[in-house]
């Protein structure tokens, strides 16, 4: 295909209109592996877009075209590098995918007597970035999923699927109102009998996140960017604590603050690989 028809014209809206995504359930993947991911953890996707013309397709992009069960649409270059969003290199492959947003009162992770649940919660992300780098960090340290609340980045936002890695298509990421709907879920999570906690990481807390026990099953909770913690979330959260610092920074940001929390808990548990 070689000319901006209706069809191009509504994947390139994909790109950059949140409420076109959202309206027709349909986001763009981008990347070699990000597009194996979602293959590989069965995501539904609607049309693979592929690149027309020289140099030849490599070995990844041919045995995905062979392989895969999916709709095929040929694109020119001009128009595959629009939709790639690349300015030094064409991707050979764009992947239309599905959008599937889990249902936050059904989500139940976990089971009574294994290992406790970690599940990270996202207030009101200002950077489709940070939140993709955010949900790769909680499957690099084994959440069980990233709960976004607020009026906040969109996890199906290219940015945020480019900077998850493909972490987006392994673990459950949801949306929520707000610290009504955690707290309703921590509640559901106990009766259950999973004994979890709301922790907060805030600058002003009185316990240091190491000094912390984070054993029990845990919804660890990373503020706005901007704002921080706010008094809504301080109030839901049974704990808060704080990360300690030097230097001259004022604060750490949210990915970082998320990563290093994901870590402590990982550490106490000691679950990493040896």
């Amino acid at each position: 295909m070689s000319t901006r028809n209706a069809s191009v014209q509504v994947w390139q809206a994909y790109l950059n209109n949140r409420t076109k995504r959202h309206r027709d359930g349909r986001f763009l993947v981008q990347g070699v592996r990000p597009i194996t991911q979602a293959i590989d953890n069965g995501w539904p996707l609607e049309t693979l877009l592929y690149r027309l013309g020289t140099p030849d397709l490599s070995n990844w992009a041919r045995e995905l075209l062979d392989t895969a069960d999916v709709p095929q649409v040929g694109l020119v270059p001009e128009l595959m590098a629009e939709l790639g969003e690349k300015s030094a290199s064409i991707p050979e492959i764009v992947a239309v995918a599905v959008s599937r947003q889990p249902d936050p009162a059904e989500f139940a992770p976990g089971e009574p007597g294994e290992d406790a649940p970690v599940v990270v919660v996202f207030d009101r992300p200002n950077s489709p970035g940070n939140l993709g780098t955010l949900i790769r960090s909680a499957d690099a340290f084994g959440a069980s999923g990233v709960i976004v609340t607020g009026h906040g980045a969109d996890q199906f936002d290219p940015q945020a699927v480019r900077a998850s890695t493909g972490s987006l298509f392994s673990m459950p990421v949801l949306r929520a109102a707000g610290p009504a709907q955690v707290v309703e879920f921590r509640d559901r999570q106990i009766a259950r009998g999973i004994p979890t906690r709301i922790v907060g990481t805030d600058e002003g807390a009185p316990s240091t996140i190491y000094d912390y026990d984070f054993t029990e099953a845990t919804i660890l909770v990373i503020g706005n960017e901007t704002s921080g913690m706010s008094a809504a979330w301080a109030e839901a959260c049974d704990d808060l604590v704080t990360i300690p610092m030097g230097g001259t920074a004022s604060s750490l940001g949210a990915p970082s603050a998320g990563a290093i929390g994901l870590y402590e808990i990982a550490r106490q548990r000691r679950t990493f690989a040896r």
